[in-house]
């Protein structure tokens, strides 16, 4: 808060100016004061006027005495209140100062009836039921999650999760860590969260809708499925459908092959684990979306940011992890899906921009609305008149082709005659099998099956570690690491940033 030129500089949805104190009609002001301790707590100033002009209070004393009195009979519980007097050029205004709750919902009592406000942008609303029931939680500590069911645990199995628990982790499954891990209680039975991870899960609201339209808006679908399962498989189911649907091609460098996907595999991958795990599944009857169009993907979950501010207006880089899902999230982060330092949308976002062709103004983007969550993610291969001509997007990654000390002869062997038609563009729609950018011959040695396979991995996933590697490629670790040290030599592969916890580089000016 800043005074200035008379006037009090505030962000408005963590103040309210009042130009004086309304005795007669109480409830216009103790609702946002009811509001401030269901949310984040802020400050009501009395002796400003709606512009912000300080006009001061004639009995600062009279009206905090008032002010004290009246949240003591008509607030339950009373929250937590300062009141401060500040005086400024002759004049005295007064601030309510409203703490954040722990014992929420804080109901505004009159005439026989409760009513719980809440913090919307500028102003002081009633509670909705969905948003009444998240209160209550919060007051009674605890998460929709991590509430106990009615439902035998002994009746339903956890196959699905113990298999994928395994190919995660290379650990060996116990079935003790049910309960340690939270979905079952110490009596027997299935939480919340436990009936979204069993294998015939039953949840109404553990659904996924998959669509891809046609062109850049909600038109014709090219193809739409609903999937209803638990969360490790609508996670595959998802990824599945994001894959068969988004496209892959690919240059050929002077010894190796450059992916450039339309989208960071993994990038996508954090977005899908995000909103299957922050959605607000007390929504009934609500879903994730994915909507894959001709120069995006975009993900939508019912739930807004947790602390009710807009994530638009907020810098992600200093955003802290606030789990709406706690039982949900610690699964996920025993399944090496997630980090637990919730760094999820700046982890996105610098997915995305280590990839060779990524260009800026192409980051992953966020949006909240009232009720919902979206991340849009952008293509890659996309540009104003539709999709880039390999030329182009070689053009991009290696500015010109001059950067290579070749010839004419052998850079139409590296890059291909791109007259020629054997050069296939980005076509719309094309079969998996066509989905490359062209063979292209190229009599250049190649740097081997096996260092290639390593490429094709840093760029799907930068983040990928050597263990992650030698997994997936089915050799040693030891064989995977001295095909990176063979890369780095050749000043292919870097590493960028810390070795624990950066990312992999692909360097395209190597020779």
């Amino acid at each position: 808060m800043q005074i200035h030129n008379n006037t009090l500089i505030a962000e408005c949805s963590s103040y309210d100016f009042k130009e004086m104190l309304e005795r007669k009609k109480v409830k216009s002001w103790l609702k946002s004061v009811s509001a401030f301790a269901n949310t984040d707590g802020g400050s009501l100033f009395y002796g400003v006027n709606d512009d912000g002009v300080i006009v001061g209070l004639e009995n600062p004393q009279a009206d905090a005495d008032f002010i004290s009195e009246m949240i003591k009979a008509k607030l339950d519980p009373v929250p937590e209140v300062q009141l401060i007097p500040i005086e400024h050029e002759g004049r005295t205004l007064l601030e309510v100062r409203v703490k954040a709750g722990t014992l929420t919902p804080y109901y505004y009592y009159q005439d026989g009836t409760r009513t719980a406000y809440t913090r919307v942008g500028n102003e002081s609303v009633e509670c909705n039921s969905l948003q009444l029931l998240s209160l209550v939680l919060k007051g009674t500590h605890m998460t929709w999650d991590s509430l106990p069911t009615q439902v035998d645990a002994n009746k339903h199995s956890f196959v699905i999760l113990a298999n994928t628990f395994r190919e995660q982790t290379h650990q060996e499954w116990n079935d003790k860590y049910l309960e340690s891990f939270g979905l079952v209680t110490s009596d027997g039975k299935l939480t919340n969260a436990g009936l979204l991870f069993v294998d015939n899960c039953t949840v109404f609201q553990s659904r996924i809708f998959c669509t891809r339209w046609t062109g850049l808006y909600k038109d014709d679908a090219i193809s739409s499925v609903e999937h209803r399962a638990n969360l490790v498989l609508l996670l595959k189911y998802g990824m599945d459908f994001i894959k068969n649907y988004t496209m892959s091609g690919w240059v050929k460098m002077p010894n190796y092959r450059l992916n450039l996907p339309d989208y960071s595999d993994r990038a996508i991958f954090e977005g899908l684990v995000n909103h299957l795990i922050h959605r607000d599944y007390t929504v009934m009857g609500g879903e994730v979306h994915i909507d894959i169009y001709d120069d995006r993907v975009e993900l939508v979950s019912p739930g807004a940011m947790l602390d009710g501010t807009q994530i638009q207006d907020r810098d992600i880089y200093k955003v802290p992890s606030m789990r709406r899902n706690p039982v949900i999230a610690d699964m996920f982060t025993q399944l090496d899906y997630m980090e637990k330092r919730g760094s999820g949308l700046r982890k996105m976002r610098e997915l995305t921009e280590k990839l060779p062709n990524f260009l800026p103004g192409k980051e992953p983007q966020y949006q909240t609305e009232a009720i919902s969550f979206y991340t849009t993610f952008y293509n890659l291969n996309w540009g104003e008149n539709g999709r880039i001509p390999i030329e182009e997007v070689a053009n991009k990654v290696n500015s010109t082709l001059e950067k290579y000390p070749v010839n004419k002869e052998s850079s139409e062997k590296a890059f291909g005659d791109l007259q020629k038609s054997s050069v296939r563009r980005f076509g719309d729609f094309p079969k998996s099998s066509e989905r490359r950018f062209g063979e292209v011959v190229d009599k250049t040695k190649n740097i081997g099956k096996t260092a290639q396979k390593i490429i094709d991995l840093v760029i799907s996933d930068p983040s990928i570690s050597a263990e992650a590697m030698a997994y997936k490629i089915g050799i040693s670790s030891r064989a995977v690491e001295k095909q990176i040290a063979k890369l780095r030599s050749m000043g292919i592969l870097f590493r960028e940033g810390a070795d624990f916890g950066g990312y992999w580089r692909i360097n395209v000016k190597a020779k």
